[in-house]
């Protein structure tokens, strides 16, 4: 039986403090920061470092051993990129209503392997309901209450090694979903996790119920980055997703042969009308020329489709050592149109692909299938 976490508001039990320093966890990031990249998953020796629970004189035998086993996925701990957490008595994580000093991570969530994110809050309870038939994990009556109960910003569920995890719409809001679920999945000792977003996009040059599993999330410009300011500066992260998890859900897809499934990039657009190239918004100062010419531009540089969370969530997976991908429907070809006008069970029937493409990947995963 799952534990249940206590509000954030509850008295605090159990309170451990971090056995490394704040000085001690900067220097060790910056000890192995020369042989770090974005995709390097490191050794569970160096990965311990991060966590705060190794002993700096394996200092030296983990950077040896983390060069050796760069490629290897095996037991790798979730990283944070801040080295301040490890400091901290407590951690808040404010907009899931909970707290390191009222809920057992480990016990809760210890297990978990595959995170799915998607816009929808009853989109990620329907696929949570979904994903327990199929690992013969649902029983008759069976609930699966809201994990972040007490909060209406984000919905959480979770079954097996399953979370299942709502982000809203937009840059803003995925980021925010996203700095507390790493952080969770960080308090909680996960290994070996993927995140995996599905979600709806409009297509380009595709037939509506189409898949696209994104290679590349790119901005407006094509550009293949992820622009924040922070402290007043530009910082700008990669935007690539993992790719041997976009070879595995391709060939699932493959396994399946149940709709058209492509590869390609994926524009991250910080709106849903101008910034998408719409003519149907309150605001429009372009022709349908203009649009046409953008979105066979966009065709032209290997776009497939266009959302708007992608850019965002594949920097900070790829920075936190995440095996990250996106798996988005298609709703309509935007060359052809603006306005999604397919009936309702229609939709609904593509919003399931995406849901069922993941599901098989984590069955085949878990020997499943």
């Amino acid at each position: 039986m799952v534990p249940k976490c206590r509000s954030v508001g509850a008295r605090r039990r159990g309170r451990v403090q971090s056995t490394l320093s704040l000085s001690r966890v900067w220097a060790t990031r910056r000890s192995i920061r020369a042989s770090e990249s974005p995709e390097l998953c490191l050794h569970p020796a160096a990965c311990s470092l991060l966590t705060g629970s190794c002993h700096s004189d394996s200092m030296a035998a983990a950077r040896a051993e983390a060069k050796e086993h760069e490629n290897s996925h095996n037991n790798c701990l979730i990283r944070l990129a801040n080295p301040h957490v490890a400091a901290m008595k407590e951690d808040i994580l404010y907009h899931f209503n909970l707290s390191t000093s009222t809920c057992d991570f480990p016990a809760k969530f210890g297990d978990v392997k595959f995170v799915c994110v998607g816009g929808s809050p009853t989109r990620m309870k329907k696929f949570i309901r979904y994903i327990a038939v199929e690992l013969g994990l649902d029983h008759p009556g069976e609930e699966y209450p809201n994990i972040c109960v007490g909060t209406d910003r984000f919905a959480m569920y979770k079954v097996g090694p399953v979370l299942s995890v709502s982000h809203g719409m937009g840059v803003p809001s995925i980021a925010i979903m996203l700095h507390e679920l790493i952080k969770l999945l960080y308090h909680a000792k996960c290994s070996n996790v993927s995140v995996i977003r599905i979600g709806t996009s409009g297509g380009i040059g595709l037939e509506p119920g189409s898949v696209v599993i994104t290679q590349q999330a790119v901005d407006a410009c094509f550009k293949p980055e992820f622009e924040q300011i922070v402290l007043g500066k530009r910082v700008v992260r990669n935007t690539d997703m993992d790719e041997q998890l976009v070879q595995e859900l391709m060939q699932c897809s493959a396994d399946l042969k149940e709709f058209p499934t492509v590869v390609g990039k994926t524009i991250c657009s910080l709106d849903f009308y101008e910034g998408q190239g719409r003519l149907d918004g309150a605001i429009c100062f372009y022709t349908e020329k203009d649009k046409q010419a953008y979105l066979q531009a966009a065709q032209a540089a290997g776009v497939r489709n266009i959302e708007m969370e992608s850019s965002v969530f594949a920097s900070m997976c790829r920075t936190c050592g995440l095996r990250a991908a996106v798996v988005c429907v298609t709703y309509l070809d935007r060359l052809k149109g603006d306005q999604i006008t397919s009936p309702h069970e229609v939709l609904a029937e593509y919003e399931q692909r995406p849901q069922r493409l993941v599901s098989h990947f984590i069955k085949k995963s878990l020997g499943k299938v």
